[in-house]
């Protein structure tokens, strides 16, 4: 067995161990090695790859760079990565790559850009060309929704996970547009099936995906980007309740086991006995200083012992200054901690993220900069080019031209990359284009003044029109092609080995602040050069003043009247903060407190049963994850971000309708948590505040207003079927709550596509309101099923583990979900509450939990009998939407008859 020489005088071990005796490194825990450590020789520990027999081993020396050749077995590992080390040490090196993590979350990003750009070029060729086959087009169509919601899913996690502010822009670009796309896809889904909810399983099979693949994920920036923001509302909203008596400030007391006592009881005696002992050590300490100062007086001391003890201080900093830096050269020599410089440039603008919370760093700003350096260099050019555009426009028309106005773009208007012969080639065509405009006025009067004789109308022949399928326009794709191209350019090819601190880069600021200062410095080169085209004006073409007053009052005489403004679109509270608007609303209890609650609580699988539903022809009914999609779809991704909400088909109301307990208050709740929105909720006793027209009008005036500003928001309206009911109203909150019904449409005309801001409705009993006025109000209807088999399984072990039960052999879950068949997730959260109360926890270690005991609170409750989901099936099927899947239905029908007839008739004529 070979032994190890460590033959380097200068190697940090040996200088340290020289230096500092018999001390120890500190975390290396070196032995000592004396003053001829140079030549002792030391038995090697094993390579950790030839001990665990990884790869191939030789006899040949290590080529690893972390110790001097010839003094191990040969290691397959590449330079700089072998774990071999001499003399226990861990062998790291200083490296200036980029760290693991985002390294990985880049990698991630560049994979997914790559299949972006193979989508977007799936799309120019399939999408653009028109189909035929109706089941060929929604198979194309549902393959691009499933890749895009995998593409979707990594850019969230790579956005969520990237430090560099510039790369997170890159990346939100993308997301934003690949969210736009999904929900462009899905409208025509449904336009092309009249459903909401589509049978995916041939597809997923075919890609070889997993039904979890299709939920939609939420991206994590709808709350980290305004953390700050909603924390501090969230807190102003408790106070306001507080101090108002709404809100009973409770403190929760848990139950403390015999094992917790017991510790606290042990930490506050050794707290006490460590105070004791501290105290006794202090007076000791006392004593002592007491003691040795009287002995100092007592005895003098002399020169020698004075320079002795000043030696003694002095030598003892140095050496502890030059231990520091022998410490702080092995830790960059070991790779465990920054050179200097970097360290310096870190301490300023390095930033650090933990499970994706992204700390916000400064706002670089190179304006000022540019403004000095390229300021007088952009101002000349403007200048010259529109001195230029003057002269070749004199030399065109014979005059100067008018000096465009700032509304109209001002020099923009101006300045052309045109030669003078094309302004005159298009000056020549508008002439040719009046004169032949003219001419066709004057044969029209002729043609009046003469009356032709009558001729019969030729018969026109049909024109064959192309009734395929077509994708329609993209507010998105050019989007996505832009980041793609952005991407290219900017970030395909960067090496992110340098990029250590994952800092701004200096030119994607100032390229994206140029246009900026250019804007700027524009504005005021325009007010300079309209100036000097007056003077020119007035010099060589005798003009006095602008030769565009005229035709701005001509324009100003033909501008339309103004259109009217909504009662609510009014500010009828100009003279309060959103503030005090805010507390109002608060004390009156039409903004509520939104329960923490995630979209990925409400809880369901996948009915398995509604593929061969719709082979039968029946409507399909949404199961519960599919519920959780069209939710994410229609109210959380185009209220968490602005770009998708003001270019992505516009959802202005949803309804959620349900038998009682199915989890639309939920929902409700969860919509606002996952984008961090305000919950104003609208019912009879808290509208009855405000009675008549005039008071509603207020009301909703004061939601929409404070709704706009601290966007984005919720106006939940819960049994909304009560505004529309049939039956006479009871009371007067009944009386002014169905008020609204008038109210509604003008409050959703005043929403534009830049308010984020959803009505959500819940409702019961939705067959007992008028259909035509309540389907007219909701935009889009989500009808909610009561849970499946699968899903009660999960709902009784979920919450029976929840409220701190265990589960026995004596507790039948399957029997649970069998007897369970009929009744909603409220009612066996409701069971379970019921009878694991405090008292029931406590005898369960000599009493477990049996099935009988859930059974018989349950037999307290009403189920849904089919009755009621017979009665919400025919509702849904006078909705716009089930009224299109009948039609649709009856027209497949009739379609497949007459093809049935026509090949009875070809074989009856075969016969005869």
């Amino acid at each position: 067995m070979g032994f190890e020489l460590l033959s380097d005088p200068n190697h940090p071990a040996i200088l340290r161990a020289e230096k500092g005796g018999k001390k120890k490194a500190e975390g290396l825990q070196l032995p000592w090695l004396g003053e001829e450590a140079a030549g002792r020789a030391r038995p090697p520990r094993p390579c950790p790859r030839q001990r665990r027999g990884r790869g191939r081993l030789g006899p040949g020396p290590c080529r690893c760079r972390c110790r001097p050749s010839g003094t191990r077995p040969r290691c397959p590992g590449a330079p700089g990565t072998c774990r071999c080390r001499p003399s226990g040490i861990r062998a790291r090196f200083p490296s200036t790559r980029a760290p693991p993590r985002c390294r990985t979350y880049c990698q991630i990003w560049a994979d997914t850009q790559r299949e972006l750009d193979t989508m977007l070029q799936r799309e120019r060729e399939e999408f653009l060309q028109p189909q035929e086959d109706p089941e060929q087009v929604m198979k194309m169509l549902a393959t691009a929704y499933v890749q895009y919601l995998a593409i979707l899913r990594k850019l969230a996690e790579a956005h969520a996970h990237l430090v560099h502010q510039q790369k997170r822009a890159a990346v939100r670009q993308a997301l934003d547009g690949v969210m736009g796309r999904i929900l462009e896809i899905k409208g025509e889904m449904v336009a092309l099936e009249k459903c909401e909810c589509h049978s995916m399983a041939a597809i997923l099979l075919e890609l070889q995906r997993v039904p979890e693949d299709i939920e939609i994920p939420i991206p994590k920036y709808f709350i980290q980007e305004n953390l700050g923001i909603l924390q501090y509302r969230e807190k102003f909203l408790h106070e306001i309740l507080l101090n108002a008596g709404l809100l009973e400030q409770k403190e929760a007391v848990a139950a403390m086991t015999l094992e917790e006592g017991i510790r606290v009881i042990q930490v506050a005696e050794r707290a006490r006995q460590g105070r004791a002992r501290a105290a006794f050590m202090r007076r000791i300490y006392l004593e002592e200083k007491r003691h040795s100062k009287k002995q100092e007086q007592q005895m003098a001391k002399s020169p020698d012992d004075a320079a002795t003890c000043i030696q003694k201080v002095w030598r003892g900093h140095r050496q502890r200054k030059e231990t520091e830096r022998l410490r702080e050269e092995e830790m960059i020599f070991l790779g465990m901690s920054l050179p200097p410089e970097l360290e310096a440039m870190s301490s300023l603008q390095k930033t650090n993220v933990l499970e994706g919370e992204v700390q916000e760093r400064a706002n670089f700003s190179f304006r000022h900069e540019l403004r000095a350096a390229e300021g007088p260099h952009i101002k000349e050019t403007f200048q010259d080019e529109i001195t230029q555009c003057f002269l070749e426009c004199r030399h065109v028309t014979g005059r100067f031209p008018d000096y465009p106005p700032e509304k109209t773009g001002g020099s923009k208007a101006i300045i052309i990359e045109k030669h003078p012969e094309e302004i005159l080639e298009e000056l020549a065509a508008k002439k040719a284009q009046a004169e032949a405009e003219k001419n066709e006025k004057d044969k029209k009067g002729k043609e009046a003044k003469e009356p032709a004789p009558e001729k019969k109308p030729p018969k026109v022949e049909k024109q064959v029109v192309d009734e395929g399928w077509k994708m329609g326009p993209s507010n998105f794709l050019l989007m996505l092609e832009e980041g793609s191209s952005q991407y290219q350019v900017f970030w395909e090819n960067r090496d992110n080995k340098a990029d250590f601190l994952q800092d701004h880069d200096p030119e994607l600021i100032k390229a994206g602040e140029r246009e900026e200062v250019e804007e700027e410095i524009r504005v005021q080169v325009d007010e300079v050069m309209q100036e000097k085209l007056l003077r020119v004006k007035e010099a060589v073409d005798g003009e006095t003043g602008p030769g565009q007053v005229k035709a701005a009052k001509e324009k100003a005489s033909k501008t339309p009247a103004k259109k009217k403004i909504s009662e609510l679109e009014k500010d009828l509270t100009p003279g309060r903060t959103i503030d005090s608007l805010y507390q109002q609303l608060a004390e009156e209890r039409l903004l509520i407190q939104v329960k923490n609650v995630n979209l990925s609580d409400y809880m369901g699988y996948y009915d398995c049963l509604g593929s061969l539903l719709r082979e039968t022809g029946a409507q399909p009914m949404p199961s519960i994850p599919e519920v959780r999609q069209l939710v994410a779809l229609y109210g959380i991704l185009p209220l968490g971000s602005q770009t998708v909400h003001e270019n992505a088909p516009l959802v202005k109301s949803l309804l959620l309708a349900g038998p009682a307990g199915v989890g639309k208050k939920m929902l409700v709740h969860a919509i606002c948590t996952e984008t961090g929105a305000n919950l104003f909720s609208l019912t009879p006793s808290s509208t009855g505040k405000y009675p008549g027209r005039e008071g509603l009008i207020m009301m909703l005036h004061m939601i929409l207003k404070v709704g706009k500003e601290l966007q984005p928001s919720v106006v939940w309206i819960g049994d909304t079927e009560r505004i529309y009911s049939k039956g006479a109203s009871k009371g007067e909150d009944e009386v002014n709550f169905k008020r609204l019904a008038r109210l509604l449409p003008q409050f959703l005309r005043a929403l534009k596509p830049k308010d984020r801001v959803l009505l959500v409705g819940t409702s019961r009993r939705p067959f007992d309101a008028n259909v035509g006025p309540f389907c007219k109000v909701y935009q889009k209807i989500i009808l909610i099923p009561k849970p499946d088999y699968l899903t009660r399984f999960a709902l009784w072990k979920h919450y029976i583990l929840q409220c701190g039960g265990t589960l026995t052999k004596l507790l039948n879950l399957n029997c649970l979900a069998q007897v369970s068949d009929g009744f909603t997730q409220g009612h066996v959260v409701d069971v379970v509450h019921t009878v694991l109360t405090e008292l029931r926890l406590l005898q369960m270690a000599r009493k477990p939990l049996r099935t009988v005991e859930f059974v018989t609170s349950l037999a307290r409750h009403d189920p849904v009998y089919n009755e009621e989901e017979e009665a919400f099936q025919a509702w849904y099927a006078k909705t716009p939407l089930g009224k299109a899947w009948n039609a649709a239905r009856e027209t497949n029908e009739e379609g497949k008859g007459k093809r049935k007839k026509k090949k009875g008739k070809g074989k009856g004529k075969g016969k005869k």
